[in-house]
This record gives structure tokens, C-alpha cells and sequence, in this order.
């Protein structure tokens, strides 16, 4: 356990290779460094991993150096390692390290394949760090970190002015989430005097009868808003769309294994806060809630397939603030973890549909590739029914279970129905989505690629993961986080039955509506009501439009108004008055007698005035 450290080491000093090459390394090498730091990362993992279960310790603490130290303050670089972390590190490094196997194929011949990789090791390495970090300035340091790198990959394509608008708003609106996680940190400093994650959870309780109680719920507040803004939940989630615009194994690193996690760990992570304001707790749930239920039926009427799976993982991740706010901290990190499998599985699969049509992602476009792509047509349909928790078969459905089973423990009917309604509806635009593209005529010329080993092995691996085997992997909570509440075997098994039963439904619904071509639902989607509703669904619910209006433009606003910069006019202006001044002193100092002589006489009549004054 003390080789921890390595875990951020080996993909920073790949990051640090490549960088330092400037784009002189070939493809392969670059590739090898890539993935092997990464690799070296995972494997590191797996043996902490079995040396820390086999010990008898619950947490491990590493501590590097002193990185601040003035006066009382004092920040250390020092790592913390219990089943929380463990499990996260576990999913950012394996998961990771198939992405990066899968993207030496993917990305090979395009221009920047070095720089490729030196952003996405330092976006696992920033990720470790947010993760392993034992107080809330070093996660903070990791959380601006996967930020950044998120930046640069959304816009890799630099070239493409409208990718760079995406880049720049992931970048702003998840900043937006940044100011609230550091007020959130500078209000704990100040009531608590450090910031050790495990001080602040430990002495948090002893404050519940003092003043600094009635400072939690706002503290809780900024928290959230963090997370939220991390995580792409309501109102902070446009940004996650049009993150599409990068490579797609970016867009999987994004949803399965980095960024969008940041946001459920960092609310497992200080629970003790949010049990000492139920309030806000409840506000989690409600926040998850709307969200998996508004980007679920966005979902529905998207035409491009990287932006179907984004608005899924919002929907999933609504399903995550869900379980939080009912207080199933485990199920929480339990569906992040078979999340992570299947969501990976889906994007990657995508990238090669995306690739075998010429980089066309409209699924309208495309249709019968079940026959040319019979591998990546299983990938799809079990990565498929694993988002939509196919009952028995499939990991999702075993963690999605375990979500609905604590809602229901919970006792907030409401929360209950819009999780099942959201479950039919996953399994209703996932049905569209795999019909759509692997069923019905071929629509479209087709490229052929040439498949290799690191094409195949990620896509075996994760498809074995989606699968129940997957389920059977338990992360290591216990005595980390709260167990869930129990739920009787009878309430158990009938809500198993309605959720399988409203899958299978959504699965059969979308086959008929989509496989055929039935005069109601064209009906339907020509009338004013089904075009106002489809564009209001295909636009995210306006809410990018809203944004447009409310800050955009108001700030553009501003900007105008304040374009001649008062400050620059007043700072101008003491060199105007200057040269005014000069040029005035420069006019007294003529030559000319007369000038001297009528100063001398002004001069004489002023203290003349001044003594008969005085």
C-alpha cells in the first residue's frame, strides 16, 4: 500500500513524456506510453486493492509532504485509501486503461494522436488526485484538474470554431459549479480550522447544538452546487450534450470512469454533512429525481447517438443524486460501478459504428449494420439492456434494484414513481436507438476498418462486465458508508416484477414503434402538438435557449454598455491631466517679459487679497 502514490505518478509521467515530445513521437510509441502508464496504473490498483482487503486496516494514510504551511494553516499532499476510494480508483484506472487500449485503434492516423494521449493521462492522473486526496484542498486541486482536461479534449478539434464553443461552455458551466465547491470549502475552514476530510466528518456532529449548526445547510448548498455542476444535474447539465463534440473515447472517459463521477463521490464522501441537514439531503433526491426524468424524455427524440447515450448518463446519474438523497449511500456507488461497465461499452461500440459510417451519427442515417457488425451488435444490445436494467441478465438492473428498493424504503411514493417511469422510458429510447441503427435497410455507404487486438479487447472485457458477472463485483463499503435500510423480501420481489415488466414493456413498445412504420405515431409527429413537443425534447427543454436569453445576452449586454471601460477612462485621464498640466507650465515659460511681469503682479495682488483677508 505504500506504492499508492504511483497510481498518480505513472499517468503523470506519461503525461509528462508526451508533452515534452511535442508531437515528435510516432503513433505507436506515443501509444505505448499512453496506454502502458495507464496499464501500470490499473495493475498497481488491483494489487493495493488485494494487499489492503487481505489487511485488517480500514483506511490507509499516505503522507508525501507538506505543500502549505503558514502560521495555524497547514495543507499536507497526503492520500487516503479506504473501500470508497479504492472502489472509484479501481473503476478510473481499469475502465480508463480499456479506453485508452480502445483509443490507441480509434484514434490512429489523426492529426494530434500524441497530444491525444498526453490529455488523457493527465485526466486520469487529475482524477486519482481527486479522488485519493485526504483533505479538501488537494481533491479541489484534482477537481479543477479533470475540469481542464475536459476542456482540452471536448475541444481537440481545435480547428472547428463551433467544437471550441462547446469546449469553452463545459468549461464555464462547470466552473460555475467550482465557485460554489470553493465557498463551500473556504465556510468549513473557517468554522472548523482544517480541512482533513476525515477531522471535518469526525467534528461536524459535535456543532449540531452550537451557532455554526445554522451554517451547515448553506455549506451542504455550495456542496451541491458543486456537484451538481460536476455531474451535469439540473440546472447545470447543458454542458454535458455538447461535450460530444470530442473524440468519442473522450466522451467515454467523460461518462464512465471521470468528470460526471466527481459529483456522486464528492457527496459519499462528506455524507455526515448532508445527514445533519435533511433538507438539503432531500434536495439531492428531488435534483436527481427531475433530472433523470427531463433527460430521459429528451432522450427520446434525439437524432445523433452520442448525444442519446449523453443524455442517458444524465438520467443515470439522476438515478445516483436519487439514491443519495434517500440515503442508499452504497446502492449510490454500487450502480456508479456497473454504470461505469456498461456506459464504456456503449460509447466505444459507438465510436465504431460512428467510424464504420464514415463519421455520420445521425441514427436515421444508418440501419441494418446487425449484419455488417454482428460483434458490435451484441456489444450494443447487451451494453443496451444493461442501461435499461434487463431484468436477471444484465449488472444494471441488479444496481438500478438496488437504487428503487431504497427509494421505496424510504417511503416518498412520488420519488418511487418517477424512477419507474424513468426505467420505462430508458427502455423505450434504447429500444429506438439500437432498432434505429442495427435494424432496417442500410442507409448509407460504409467503410471498412481494419479491427485489431486493441479494438477487441476492451469491447470482451467491458461486454463481460454489463452482464450479471458484472453485478457480482460488491465494492467495499462496508463500515465506510451507512448500510441502506432494509426492505422486506415480498416489497422487494413486487417491485422487481413492476420494474421487469415495464423494461420488457418499453423494449416492445419501441420495437413496434420503430421497426415498422405505424400512421399514428406519423400522425402524431406531424401535429402541432408532436412538433412542439419534439422540438421542445429535441432542444433539451429550452433550458440552453433560456440560458441564451438570461445570461448570454445579458452579459453581452454589459459588455457593451462597459466596452469604453470607465476604469481605463479614469486611469487615462490622470495622464490627460498631466499633459494638460505640462502643456500649461510650458505656456508660463514663453520668454516673453510681459508674460513674467503680469505674473508677478498677479502674484502680488493674491497676497495682497489673502493679508487683508486674514
Amino acid at each position: 500500500m505504500n506504492l499508492l502514490y504511483l497510481t498518480i505518478l505513472f499517468p503523470l509521467l506519461g503525461f509528462l513524456f508526451l508533452s515534452f515530445s511535442l508531437g515528435r513521437l510516432s503513433d505507436t510509441t506515443s501509444a505505448v506510453i499512453g496506454v502502458t502508464s495507464v496499464g501500470l496504473a490499473a495493475m498497481l490498483t488491483g494489487y493495493i486493492g488485494l494487499d489492503f482487503l487481505q489487511s485488517d486496516q480500514k483506511v490507509f494514510h499516505q503522507v508525501l509532504w507538506t505543500w502549505m504551511h503558514v502560521d495555524q494553516f497547514k495543507v499536507d499532499v497526503s492520500l487516503v485509501l479506504d473501500g470508497l476510494s479504492l472502489t472509484l480508483l479501481t473503476i478510473v484506472t481499469g475502465v480508463g486503461c480499456l479506453i485508452h487500449l480502445f483509443s490507441s485503434w480509434y484514434m490512429r492516423g489523426q492529426e494530434g494522436y500524441s497530444r491525444f494521449f498526453a490529455y488523457m493521462n493527465l485526466f486520469i492522473a487529475s482524477m486519482v488526485v481527486l479522488l485519493l486526496a485526504d483533505n479538501l484542498v488537494l481533491m479541489y486541486l484534482g477537481w479543477e484538474g479533470v475540469g481542464l482536461c475536459s476542456y482540452l479534449l471536448i475541444g481537440f478539434y481545435y480547428t472547428n470554431p463551433s467544437y471550441i464553443r462547446s469546449a469553452m461552455k463545459a468549461f464555464i458551466i462547470t466552473r460555475v459549479g467550482d465557485v460554489f465547491l470553493a465557498i463551500a470549502l473556504f465556510m468549513l475552514y473557517d468554522e472548523m480550522n482544517t480541512f482533513n476530510i476525515v477531522n471535518i466528518m469526525a467534528l461536524a456532529p459535535l456543532y449540531s447544538f452550537s451557532y455554526a449548526e445554522h451554517i451547515f445547510p448553506w455549506i451542504t448548498l455550495m456542496l451541491l452546487g458543486g456537484a451538481i455542476g460536476k455531474s451535469a444535474q439540473l440546472p447545470l447539465q447543458t454542458w454535458l450534450t455538447d461535450a460530444m463534440v470530442g473524440p468519442t473515447p473522450v466522451s467515454a472517459l467523460i461518462h464512465a470512469a471521470t468528470m460526471v463521477t466527481a459529483g456522486v463521490y464528492l457527496i459519499s464522501r462528506t455524507y455526515v454533512l448532508f445527514l445533519l441537514t435533511p433538507f438539503v439531503l432531500h434536495l439531492v433526491g428531488i435534483i436527481g429525481a427531475m433530472t433523470l426524468f427531463l433527460a430521459g424524455f429528451a432522450a427520446l427524440t434525439q437524432t445523433d447517438i452520442k448525444r442519446i447515450l449523453a443524455y442517458s448518463t444524465m438520467s443515470q446519474l439522476g438515478y445516483m443524486f436519487l439514491a443519495l438523497g434517500v440515503q442508499a449511500w452504497q446502492s449510490a456507488i454500487y450502480h456508479l460501478m456497473t454504470h461505469a461497465f456498461f456506459k464504456a461499452l456503449l460509447f466505444l461500440s459507438a465510436g465504431s459504428v460512428i467510424l464504420e459510417c464514415n463519421h455520420e451519427q445521425n441514427i436515421f442515417k444508418m440501419g441494418g449494420l446487425r449484419h455488417r457488425m454482428p460483434f458490435v451488435y451484441l456489444c450494443f444490445v447487451v451494453g443496451g439492456l444493461a442501461l435499461a436494467s434487463f431484468p436477471f441478465i444484465t449488472s444494471g438492473f441488479f444496481s438500478k434494484e438496488a437504487i428503487l428498493s431504497g427509494v421505496v424504503s424510504h417511503g416518498d411514493i412520488n420519488l418511487v414513481l418517477v424512477g419507474l417511469v424513468g426505467t420505462f422510458i430508458t427502455s423505450l429510447y434504447t429500444g429506438r436507438m439500437i432498432f434505429l441503427v442495427f435494424h432496417g435497410k442500410e442507409n448509407i455507404i460504409y467503410a471498412s476498418l481494419q479491427k485489431t487486438t486493441a479494438y477487441r479487447v476492451p469491447l470482451i472485457v467491458l461486454l463481460i462486465l454489463s452482464t450479471v458477472m458484472g453485478s457480482w463485483i460488491l465494492p467495499p463499503l462496508q463500515g465506510v458508508l451507512p448500510d441502506n435500510i432494509p426492505l422486506l423480501n415480498s416489497s422487494t420481489i413486487a417491485l422487481e416484477i413492476i420494474s421487469s415488466v415495464l423494461v420488457v414493456m418499453g423494449i416492445v413498445m419501441s420495437a413496434l414503434l420503430w421497426l415498422g412504420k405505424p400512421a399514428w405515431r406519423n400522425i402524431f409527429s406531424r401535429s402541432k402538438i408532436g412538433r412542439l413537443l419534439s422540438f421542445l425534447l429535441l432542444s433539451g427543454w429550452g433550458f440552453d435557449w433560456l440560458y441564451e436569453k438570461l445570461f448570454v445576452q445579458s452579459y453581452l449586454r454589459i459588455a457593451k454598455i462597459l466596452s469604453p471601460d470607465p476604469c481605463s477612462i479614469v486611469i487615462n485621464g490622470v495622464g490627460v491631466l498631466a499633459l494638460a498640466m505640462n502643456r500649461g507650465l510650458i505656456i508660463s515659460e514663453n520668454g516673453y517679459l510681459r508674460w513674467y511681469l503680469a505674473a508677478i503682479l498677479l502674484g502680488a495682488v493674491c497676497i495682497l487679497a489673502l493679508t487683508i483677508v486674514i
